[in-house]
């Protein structure tokens, strides 16, 4: 009954510590989530940066698997190349250290007084009406969680409770002490539990238990080293089905662990017993007596140093990547026949990001109905009724990627986003439908070619001229509209409201000579529907885009 009873405190300390780890992760985000999403965005190719970003995302986000899979979704998408994956991979792999000092601050006297946090993150979350407070009081509840995991775990393998078991965990794992199997027991623990961070937590409060994993101060560090090994499992399983690049880049994440395990795993070999003579040398000067913080520091050192060797390499890691994953030669649409590269759901992880994903994605969706229209126009221009089955067909695209525009929304939204995002993702169902719109608008231009030919009409230079002039004005008008919903640029959206004015004006204008020549007999009567319903659509199509930028606000 004890056994169960340890073994059920043990479970239940260690579901309190990966709570608390999603609160105050999933928290943090969303307190950083425009800092998240704008340092993912640039992803230069300075591989220095890419570190840099690859780390604080990490440590934001709390996981290097979840960062990881981030990337590859960002690839996939084609929104990042190898070489930024490569540098950002290598810079996760150093964040996600940060979990081992905070599981080794579970061993200090203050530790008690850090549970304390979770009541005063609760009472903040329940007394403030402000979003913002009430986050801070999720990260403070979920820091609490996690000490309060922590102790649990503690008291669990305290020596002093539970002499007897304690003495034969102890035997047992001394047991374990040939390096292989003590690499291969850290790859299949983080494997399944899919969290590095709850192995090396695990591995921690065993330390602090006076537990040595095989028997030596070295046996813990072989399980470190295949903990990093073992939490590649996620990215490569989220790889699957995806673009070569993207299976590059989670190839690319497996790499750079196995290669740092091997050079780490020889050095230990080496250098027997690296624990003892190192703690005596160094560690214990910096952490006397400390073993659980020993721990975190090789932890730390084994990324930072791997980093440091391999960075240099990265065009390297590339390489292989592209030779252990080549191009299959295999028939695709054509690149400019696509309405949208692919909406990635693993970039859902993070709602801001997958948010800012589905902005860029949109924007072509933006060029392409503005394509389609181009073409209705010009086929009305050349009195060329053939371009009414490409219209057609680039409508159904359109319309496709609507819906699938759409889907990924919703799931944005089932993501728990900010207040914020889902006010942006709000807009976004309305810009979608003003895409939409313009589309349809080329369509009903195709409409009045087949009239233009088949009744058939006669249209003046004059006209001609003039409804050319006020296309000019929309594609300036587009241009400034594009810029302003894709880059965010307010300043913009005051010279898309002139720009607007101007077409407005024109149309009322190109009406008004009409009805003038009408009336002096220069016109044909049977002219007005086609020519008042074409310049309409214009200017509607105009409108539509003034809505687009303006929904950045």
């Amino acid at each position: 009954m004890e056994y169960l009873y340890l073994i059920l405190q043990l479970l239940g300390g260690l579901g309190a510590f990966l709570a608390g780890m999603e609160i105050m992760s999933d928290s943090m985000s969303r307190l950083a989530h425009g800092g998240l999403k704008r340092m993912l965005n640039r992803t230069a190719n300075n591989r220095f940066a890419g570190v840099g970003i690859g780390a604080v995302s990490t440590v934001i986000i709390q996981s290097s698997s979840a960062t990881t899979v981030m990337v590859v979704g960002l690839v996939n998408a084609g929104i990042m190349t190898l070489f930024q994956a490569t540098a950002i991979i290598m810079g996760a792999n150093i964040g996600t250290t940060i979990t081992a000092w905070i599981a080794s601050l579970g061993s200090l006297d203050v530790s008690a007084f850090l549970l304390i946090l979770s009541v005063i993150g609760v009472f903040m979350t329940m007394l403030s009406k402000k979003e913002k407070v009430k986050t801070v009081g999720n990260v403070l509840t979920g820091l609490g969680l996690i000490f309060v995991g922590l102790a649990f775990m503690s008291d669990a393998m305290d020596p002093n409770l539970h002499r007897e078991i304690m003495q034969v965990i102890k035997d047992a794992l001394s047991v374990v002490q040939n390096p292989a199997l003590l690499l291969l027991i850290g790859i299949v623990a983080t494997g399944i539990v899919q969290s590095s961070s709850a192995v090396t937590s695990i591995v921690v409060v065993l330390a602090t238990s006076g537990v040595l994993i095989g028997g030596t101060g070295d046996g813990v560090y072989y399980v470190i080293i295949g903990s990093n090994i073992g939490t590649c499992v996620t990215a490569l399983l989220s790889s699957i089905g995806a673009s070569p690049n993207a299976r590059r880049a989670a190839i690319i994440h497996l790499l750079f662990n196995c290669f740092g395990a091997v050079i780490f795993t020889a050095f230990l070999l080496c250098w027997m017993p690296f624990g003892t003579s190192f703690s005596e040398t160094v560690l214990d000067y910096i952490f006397p007596g400390d073993y659980q913080f020993q721990i975190a520091f090789f932890h730390t050192l084994f990324n930072v140093t791997c980093t440091c060797l391999f960075l240099p390499f990265i065009k390297g890691f590339v390489w292989l990547a592209n030779h252990l994953i080549p191009e299959k030669k295999k028939a695709e649409q054509p690149a400019e026949d696509r309405v949208m590269c692919g909406l990635d759901e693993r970039l859902l992880l993070q709602p801001s990001v997958a948010l800012a994903h589905l902005y860029q994605e949109t924007g072509k969706m933006l060029a392409y109905a503005k394509e389609t229209l181009d073409i209705a126009f010009h086929g009305f221009l050349d009195k060329n009724t053939t371009v009414k089955e490409d219209v057609l067909e680039r409508n159904r695209k359109l319309s496709d990627a609507n819906r699938e525009a759409v889907q990924y929304l919703v799931k944005i939204s089932a993501s728990a986003p900010t207040i914020d995002d889902e006010k942006a993702i709000s807009s976004m169902h309305y810009v979608l439908n003003d895409i939409v719109r313009v589309g349809e608008l080329a369509d009903n231009v195709t409409k009045y070619t087949d009239h233009y030919v088949n009744d058939p009409l006669v249209f003046s230079n004059e006209f001609l001229t003039m409804i050319r002039e006020m296309y000019e004005k929309l594609n300036e008008l587009y241009d400034v509209c594009y810029r302003a919903f894709i880059e965010r640029d307010y300043a913009a959206l005051r010279q898309v409201d002139a720009v607007e004015d101007v077409v407005d004006k024109m149309r009322r204008e190109l009406v008004n000579q009409h009805i003038k020549r009408l009336n002096e007999g220069r016109c044909q009567p049977q002219n007005s529907s086609v020519f008042i319903n074409l310049v309409g659509n214009l200017e509607r199509a105009a409108d539509h885009m003034t809505y687009i930028a303006h929904s950045i606000e």
